[in-house]
């Protein structure tokens, strides 16, 4: 793959336009909106660095990383893995939902498209066995996971299909945050700016991590995430 199509694979990937379905998950954004915790753009760009610090990091770009190695040397176990590590450590049941329902849409994404990079990682091969397994129940199918064999499989390193999904997961929950009305595209703007180093430097830290050193610590974010689930008014399904 050449550089202008390794560029303009990770684009598409990191896309809203994708259609996977992650713009309609807030991650217990919606909840501490709702319950008034973040009055100030500037909060809730120092809410998303911990999210990145406890959560994106720690548990999604590992799992990312580990998938996308055990897709590099064919090892189907390595994948399940940690789907299985990453899924453990998610607690509320609607971060898990999402995660599942965006990885099985980009699987069947995979399968309607035969045309340019993504051609390379049509649902055949190992990515097929990986689709096998997760339409018979054999393992969850997380988006971190899914998202890592495709971009091994599309010709993207480690630390590029790294980049994609924390620069993906940081534009979803803020874009979530700007379609409930509370700030404006420009406070947008400024905090992802903000947070480009820390998503840096997440990358660096965790993207050739070991599956073991895996963990999720973020428990207020998993409350709000758990009182999303009994909420009268929800825009997003996480």
């Amino acid at each position: 793959m050449t550089s202008s199509e390794a560029l303009l694979t990770a684009l598409r990937l990191s896309d809203s336009m994708l259609p996977v379905g992650t713009y309609t998950a807030s991650y217990g954004v919606e909840q501490y909106l709702n319950e008034g915790e973040i009055d100030t753009a500037d909060e809730l760009g120092e809410l998303i660095e911990g999210y990145l610090r406890g959560v994106i990091g720690p548990a999604e770009v590992v799992a990312l990383g580990h998938a996308h190695r055990s897709a590099a040397a064919g090892d189907l176990d390595g994948i399940l893995a940690a789907d299985e590590r990453l899924g453990a450590a998610t607690l509320p049941a609607e971060f898990r939902d999402s995660s599942t329902k965006a990885g099985g849409k980009l699987l069947e994404l995979l399968d309607e498209i035969d045309d340019g990079p993504f051609a390379a990682a049509d649902t055949t091969g190992l990515l097929g066995e990986y689709t096998d397994a997760c339409e018979a129940g054999r393992t969850a199918g997380h988006y971190p996971v899914v998202l890592g064999v495709v971009c091994q499989q599309a010709g993207l390193g480690c630390r590029e299909a790294a980049l994609v999904s924390a620069y993906g997961s940081v534009t979803g929950l803020l874009g979530a945050a700007q379609r409930l009305g509370r700030f404006g595209h420009t406070a947008i703007q400024a905090q992802l700016s903000t947070l480009f180093p820390v998503i840096e430097e997440i990358c660096e830290r965790y993207s050739d991590a070991e599956l073991t050193a895996m963990c999720s610590f973020a428990p207020l974010a998993d409350v709000r995430g758990m009182a999303h689930e009994r909420a009268d008014r929800r825009l997003f399904m996480s």
